[in-house]
């Protein structure tokens, strides 16, 4: 198969690609039913009825929102590594610090 890929052009390549796609699409949609169905008849073999409702992959489980990063408002001038955004809970450094009298004012990144 792959020395018969090799003869092809760009464009029958991008077809042949196409056509894979749509064909492992429907055969993934066919066995989603069978699953569906499936599930409904053994729900309905021990008296439930189950309705399921398809979850769309950006709101699936697991997926996490992308956003920007945040700029840092607070840094230790001793130690470059440790920097706070000012959003969330107070780093340990840095609370430290203030326990032991010193300013946040003094770690302001502007």
């Amino acid at each position: 198969m792959s020395e018969n890929l090799h003869e092809l052009s760009e464009a029958e390549l991008a077809k042949l690609i196409s056509s894979a796609q749509k064909t492992l699409r429907d055969r993934q949609l066919e066995k989603r039913k069978e699953v569906v169905a499936e599930i409904k008849q053994l729900a309905a073999s021990i008296g439930y009825n189950v309705e399921l409702t398809e979850i769309s992959p950006e709101n699936a489980a697991g997926s996490t929102r992308k956003g920007t990063k945040v700029p840092v408002k607070y840094r230790d001038p001793e130690n470059p590594k440790h920097q706070w955004s000012g959003r969330g809970m107070q780093p340990k450094w840095l609370r430290e610090l203030i326990e032991q009298g010193r300013s946040l004012d003094e770690f302001s990144v502007a």
